[in-house]
């Protein structure tokens, strides 16, 4: 098959990576203290062109913009509730003890999960509330193989980004790319 084609015959779109999430506040500045405190991200400067209330925050690789909601009926009801079958984000970690200690320091709610494959394979998760009530995942992920289920298109690791491993055995189509 021809570089940078899908099977379907057209071309894989140029993608490289996530850039950023968008998340609704209730409170910007609870908000920026929540992913700066608890969870590292960092404070960067928007463009002068975007006139509204928000921040942007960066940090291993991806961004966080939060934009000041105008309509609480757009956040969540109850920012207590969690169920890791929800809508949430996903952070890989590389010591799950240290940010399950971080978690109590700052007093934030959470519940842990262990899940096991067939194989032994073990994966523990962290769910947890922002201050507005959208699910944040903090997990070692990358203990799971990534088996691609097809041959729809090419999965594509860049070289300087923490990658889980990628199972070419269980497929004889390399759906890859670095």
């Amino acid at each position: 098959m021809e570089e940078g084609k899908e099977e379907s015959g057209a071309a894989a779109p140029p993608l490289l990576a996530l850039n950023h999430v968008s998340r609704l506040c209730r409170n910007v500045k609870k908000s920026i203290d929540f992913y700066t405190k608890v969870l590292g991200f960092v404070l960067v400067e928007r463009p002068p062109a975007l006139d509204f209330d928000g921040a942007w925050l960066f940090n291993y690789g991806v961004g966080i913009h939060l934009v000041q909601s105008k309509d609480d009926d757009k956040l969540p009801s109850d920012t207590h509730h969690l169920d890791p079958m929800d809508n949430h984000i996903s952070f890989q970690c590389e010591d799950m003890e240290e940010m399950e200690q971080r978690l109590k320091e700052f007093n934030t709610e959470y519940i842990k999960r262990t899940m096991e494959d067939e194989s032994g394979t073990k994966i523990d998760q962290l769910f947890f509330n922002d201050p507005d009530g959208f699910m944040v995942e903090i997990c070692n992920c990358e203990n799971l193989k990534l088996v691609p289920a097809g041959s729809m298109g090419r999965i594509k690791l860049p070289f300087d980004r923490h990658n889980p491993p990628l199972d070419l055995d269980a497929n004889s189509n390399p759906n890859y790319s670095y």
